[in-house]
């Protein structure tokens, strides 16, 4: 199972709010080619670590695509730029985030520029509540733990609330 984060916490000044950034963005990923299996429902949450930036907007989805690992990346990338994404310092806001949570059983961990399954996912609330909804039996290849499990361990500082209508800002 292939599976991708989608965020965002800042308006684009093309695609409007950041709900529908990512929403945009999912599409532009079919666009090219990246077929999308199940999206989770959208949350909204509190940035992590903890600052007075704005709360993200966050989903993930499962995904299908013939990509290896590293090219996802790079197209993610690309979509992220292609929206406007800057990266001025780490944990800055942003316009569009995009990551590869895990890819398959595919484990890699000593790269700068991929990681996967993502190092902190299993810390990451506005990860796992959504990671619920495409497959809560999911384990982590590496932890051995599933999304269920991973889930209980979040830290409680970490707020989420859900969008009551997927297609509106409140």
């Amino acid at each position: 199972m292939i599976i991708i984060a989608i965020g965002a916490n800042l308006e684009s000044p093309k695609y409007g709010l950041p709900l529908q950034t990512c929403m945009k963005a999912l599409s532009r990923l079919e666009e090219l080619g990246v077929e999308v299996v199940k999206q989770s429902r959208w949350l909204k949450t509190a940035p992590v670590p903890i600052s007075d930036a704005p709360w993200y907007v966050n989903a993930v989805a499962q995904i299908k695509t013939d990509l290896k690992p590293d090219e996802l990346l790079e197209l993610l990338h690309g979509v992220e730029s292609e929206f406007g994404r800057v990266r001025p310092y780490i944990n800055a806001p942003r316009i569009l985030d995009l990551d590869i949570i895990s890819y398959n059983d595919f484990v890699s961990s000593t790269g700068d520029h991929l990681i996967v399954p993502h190092p902190r996912m299993h810390e990451r609330a506005f990860v796992l509540l959504p990671l619920m909804d495409i497959d809560e039996n999911w384990v982590h290849p590496v932890l051995g733990q599933t999304v269920k499990e991973m889930s209980q361990s979040i830290p409680l500082d970490q707020e989420t609330i859900e969008y009551s209508d997927k297609g509106s800002e409140n």
